[in-house]
């Protein structure tokens, strides 16, 4: 069976590399795209959406804001397991910080030039809200458009949903990005940052190889 994969916001595969999914399985990267200026978050998904093809059943993951995503594609194609790493599974689970954001749409008032990854390497909390003690965390952000990523952090902080039963989550018990105490997740990782895909990869493969079967 396919397992369609979608990392997190600004990053590529690389952040995902060293998990080791079920031989039986095929595992396929979906690339962001850059939304069209304007671009409607409903329109944005169908086009992520036209990746995954649903005329034979399949998995999907999403990693941070890729777990929105793979959700937001499962209302659209359903899968038969959707997988959600360090990430939330309805819009109750956001952090204070996220809320802010929505309640006074602080994103949306922010100058493009601010978002890109020059700019956000500058400020500690960039490194923190990660993994304060990972030198090669910006290898893992290679998408770095700046509308881009603006038009991410808006819909992350507009986003509403209704978990569905499919929905398997699996979080870090140290991430700040999206705080497990807010969650019922299905797992918890020990010791996880919200980058335990890279670096608890060997705990998150084995759950993988039970939820994968």
């Amino acid at each position: 069976m396919k397992i369609y994969v979608i990392s997190g916001l600004g990053a590529d595969y690389k952040v995902l590399e060293r998990l080791v999914f079920p031989e039986q399985h095929q595992v396929i990267a979906i690339d962001w795209i850059v939304p069209v200026r304007d671009e409607k978050f409903a329109n944005y998904v169908k086009r992520m959406a036209e990746k995954v093809d649903d005329s034979e059943p399949f998995y999907l993951l999403g990693y941070s804001f890729g777990g929105i995503m793979v959700q937001e594609i499962n209302r659209l194609k359903p899968a038969v397991k959707t997988v959600i790493l360090g990430s939330i599974k309805s819009d109750k689970e956001k952090s204070r910080l996220i809320k802010i954001g929505q309640y006074t749409r602080i994103p949306q008032f922010l100058p493009v030039g601010l978002f890109n990854i020059k700019t956000l390497e500058t400020y500690a909390v960039f490194r923190k809200f990660f993994d304060p003690k990972n030198p090669k965390i910006n290898q893992y952000f290679r998408f770095t458009d700046p509308y881009y990523l603006k038009w991410s952090v808006q819909r992350i902080a507009e986003w509403k949903f209704e978990q569905k039963d499919n929905v398997i989550q699996i979080m870090g018990d140290r991430d700040i990005v999206f705080p497990f105490k807010n969650s019922k997740p299905d797992y918890i990782i020990k010791g996880g940052t919200h980058l335990f895909p890279a670096t608890k990869h060997k705990e998150v493969s084995q759950l993988l190889k039970k939820i994968f079967i």
